[in-house]
């Protein structure tokens, strides 16, 4: 799962008794070496399909982690792209990692749950950042993200949909949330790092009573499961105006 690159056992150890954002802030140096990180595919698939329903003015790319997701908006953004991120580790690696081409890039340094910004974007991203949220806390961060953009603007970001019941991909989730419960239940501070928490029917509830208008659009490039249903969705919310 991790190249030789990668932050060693030990290293992962020391993070995850760690606060998420001190995890984070560990991590950063390695965090591309590791499967963490959105792969490629997801977000050149993800950049097609906002290519298509572009091109925006600004964008906002919400966790942004090392910078993958502002590279997709850096394609699609005529003005702006900004990276918002509560790690300074994470901000650092991609300020440095930031191409020189493209539009204006900004990074600033802000929890999610609490953006600085006023409705000045036209598209907002996420990817791969949404088990670092608990399920209470998501009416929250969609108002949040409402509160950024301007009339008409979207929040899309990709969702893989979940592994089959007794599958070994369904083990595997539920055993790693097992663990951090147990983590969190014994051990301060807490790292939030749940990956069966983000559901899509939750989201998409969660959206439309933040007054989103939501559309799912299924990414071809990842196939579809025996039951028909896209491997991996493009969640895209838009408000109205």
């Amino acid at each position: 799962m991790f190249s030789p690159e990668g932050p060693s056992l030990r290293e992962l150890a020391v993070q995850a008794l760690s606060s998420v954002e001190r995890g984070y802030d560990l991590l950063a140096p390695k965090f591309d070496h590791t499967p963490f990180r959105t792969p490629d595919a997801v977000l050149d698939a993800v950049g097609s399909l906002l290519r298509r329903t572009g091109p925006y003015d600004a964008g906002l790319d919400l966790c942004c982690g090392t910078g993958a997701g502002v590279g997709v908006l850096a394609q699609v953004c005529r003005e702006r792209v900004t990276g918002v991120d509560f790690s300074a580790g994470m901000l650092a690696v991609a300020q440095k990692q930031a191409a020189p081409t493209g539009p204006p890039v900004s990074w600033v340094r802000a929890d999610a749950r609490a953006l600085p910004f006023a409705s000045v974007f036209d598209l907002v991203v996420s990817f791969g950042a949404f088990g670092h949220f608990l399920p209470r806390e998501l009416p929250g961060l969609f108002a949040q993200v409402r509160s950024v953009l301007r009339p008409g603007g979207r929040f899309a970001f990709p969702l893989v949909a979940p592994p089959r019941p007794g599958s070994p991909g369904y083990w595997t989730l539920l055993g790693f949330d097992t663990v951090m419960r147990v983590r969190n239940a014994l051990w301060r501070p807490p790292f939030v790092m749940y990956y069966r928490a983000f559901r899509l029917g939750d989201v998409r509830r969660g959206l439309t009573e933040a007054g989103f208008r939501v559309e799912l659009h299924a990414l071809p490039e990842f196939g579809r499961r025996p039951d028909g249903s896209p491997r991996v969705r493009l969640v895209m919310a838009r408000l109205p105006g």
